[in-house]
């Protein structure tokens, strides 16, 4: 039938054009609106433009067919042929093409949001940038097909072939894939989130810089998949297959991996913080870099994984065996401002081989401790023997140490876990009067260690010693250079042991004793004094540091002081060095 007269026939009323042949037809940009063309062969005819909603086209051959912008909502394609047809930019939506046949086709840009295309064949299909929001794809044919940027938000590809397609940043959120065939699919940077992929064929799949957050992967297979940098918080992989699998520098927080098979995986730099891996078989793995923190491993199989540079802060282990793991060193903190991970262990070498597994640095724990002040170690350490004693089995190692702005931390490792932060409260209670007893007894515990006890004790604070006793011990020396030695070794033992907001005191209080008493040694305070303070500057970093600050922050009295004039030469001349 030739154009005019079907239009003719269409105008004049009819609507049943069944079983009709317009084969090659040009009717491009004509309203056919709930035509009825049933079986008819409409191959390789110009339908561009053309309006053909609501129609019957069950089983009509489209082959070759434009159809180019062509409005197709809510009509019957079941059983049609629609094979190499060029349906670009056409709206199908709500239309039904079940059992259809749309191999070769192109629909770039197309909409079929709402259609029914379940069992249809899509094979080497053009769906590029084209709309699939709530299709139902179930049981489709869509070997290589292109979905490169296609949205198919909620659509139900359930049993679907997908084998070789492309989705390249394609929008599956969603989407139900359950046991859908993507081996050697491209998913590259897809959107995944809350896609139901159980018990998928994923063999080969490209997943990288895919966002899979909150998706459903149980059972699924991705053995030897490629899901490098791909996003998998909280997805599930209970029983999964992950055999050989790329997985490096993935983001797997609170994903659970519970039995799931990863044997052989690259999971080097992998961030499983918090992820569970009940019963999973990480064999042979690569994990190293990765980060551990919090994460569950129980009954886990970690033989001949690689766990060098693992961060296993807090990590919950039980029932797993480390006799067989490869591991040079772990971290057992993270630095959360740095975003990375801290605290060495072994701090000074590596581990011998099996010796993560008889000395368990997760067992420990770090503490952290904040002093407003520089600590005086001596006192420190016998405060953390003092508390070791308190506490059966505890051992307490000073684990590094680091000036800030504002403080000093000091970082101490339990050998069994506490709460740090009760422990850490513990220390610092406990120092100050550990200090004040040790400084008072410190040339007893320096005899007693045979080691030169000063005639003065140099840390005492000189508040603390009744002046009578002092005058009377400084009166009896009627030799003047006697005096001169105890009291040059005095304002060494304070220079030595005192930081600068200290000792400005310390020292101004002794020289001021000193001319209550009509003592006057000028030489001392230039040959002790700042040659002292210059000294320890040179030799400690840290010294010379709070000293600088110290001039920074000194009140108005101790700078304009005896001792604080001193001070500040002593900075003059390390300033001109």
């Amino acid at each position: 039938m030739n154009r005019q007269e079907f239009l003719d026939r269409y105008q004049a009323g009819e609507r049943n054009f069944t079983y009709i042949d317009l084969s090659g037809v040009n009717l491009s940009g004509v309203n056919l609106q709930e035509i009825n063309l049933t079986g008819a062969n409409l191959t390789g005819i110009n339908l561009s433009w053309a309006v053909l909603n609501k129609t019957q086209l069950v089983g009509v051959c489209f082959r070759r067919a434009d159809l180019r912008n062509t409005v197709l909502t809510q009509s019957n394609l079941n059983q049609s042929n629609l094979s190499g047809a060029n349906l670009t930019k056409a709206d199908l939506r709500f239309a039904t093409l079940k059992q259809a046949d749309l191999n070769w086709a192109v629909l770039i840009e197309a909409d079929l949001s709402n259609s029914d295309l379940t069992g249809a064949k899509l094979d080497q299909i053009n769906l590029e940038q084209a709309k699939l929001n709530h299709t139902l794809l179930i049981g489709a044919e869509l070997m290589e097909a292109n979905l490169t940027g296609a949205s198919l938000v909620a659509a139900n590809l359930t049993g679907a072939n997908l084998r070789e397609s492309r989705l390249t940043s394609a929008n599956l959120k969603d989407a139900i894939l359950t046991k859908s065939n993507l081996t050697e699919a491209d998913l590259n940077g897809a959107t995944l989130r809350s896609a139901n992929l159980t018990e998928a064929d994923m063999h080969r799949v490209v997943l990288t810089g895919a966002d899979l957050t909150d998706a459903v992967l149980d059972g699924a297979d991705l053995s030897r998949g490629n899901l490098t940098g791909a996003y998998l918080l909280k997805t599930s992989f209970k029983k999964a297959y992950l055999l050989r699998a790329n997985l490096e520098e993935v983001y797997l927080l609170w994903s659970n991996l519970t039995a799931a098979n990863l044997r052989g995986s690259n999971l080097r730099r992998a961030d499983l913080s918090g992820a569970y891996l009940v019963d999973a078989i990480l064999s042979e793995a690569d994990l190293r870099d990765a980060l551990l923190i919090e994460s569950h491993l129980i009954r886990t199989n970690l033989e001949g994984a690689n766990l060098t540079g693992c961060c296993i802060h807090n990590w919950e282990k039980s029932d797993v065996e480390l006799n067989k793991v490869e591991c040079e060193y772990v971290y057992t903190d993270f630095d959360y401002t740095n975003k990375k991970p801290k605290n060495r262990y072994p701090s000074d070498r590596n581990f011998l081989p099996g010796e993560l597994a008889q000395d368990s640095p997760e067992d420990s724990q770090l503490i952290p401790v904040e002093f407003t002040e520089y600590p005086h170690w001596e006192a420190l350490v016998y405060t953390l023997v003092k508390v070791e004693q308190e506490s059966p089995e505890l051992e307490l190692i000073i684990q590094g140490f680091e000036t800030q702005p504002d403080s000093f931390l000091l970082q101490v490792r339990a050998n069994h876990l506490v709460n740090a932060k009760l422990m850490s409260q513990h220390i610092l209670n406990s120092y100050p009067s550990m200090k004040q007893t040790l400084l008072q007894k410190r040339s007893d515990i320096l005899g007693l260690l045979s080691l030169e006890v000063p005639i003065f004790n140099a840390a005492v604070d000189l508040q603390a010693i009744p002046e009578a006793v002092m005058s009377t011990a400084i009166i009896e020396e009627n030799n003047n250079q006697t005096l001169y030695q105890e009291v040059s070794r005095q304002i060494q033992g304070i220079l030595r042991s005192q930081e600068p907001e200290k000792f400005v005191v310390s020292v101004q209080r002794l020289l001021d004793f000193l001319a209550k008493n009509g003592v006057e040694l000028e030489d001392l305070q230039h040959q002790v004094i700042i040659q002292g303070i210059v000294q320890r500057a040179q030799r400690e970093p840290l010294f010379k540091e709070n000293l600088f600050r110290w001039e920074q922050v000194a009140t108005p009295t101790e700078r304009v002081s005896l001792m604080g004039e001193l001070v500040r030469f002593a900075i003059a001349l390390l300033w001109e060095e």
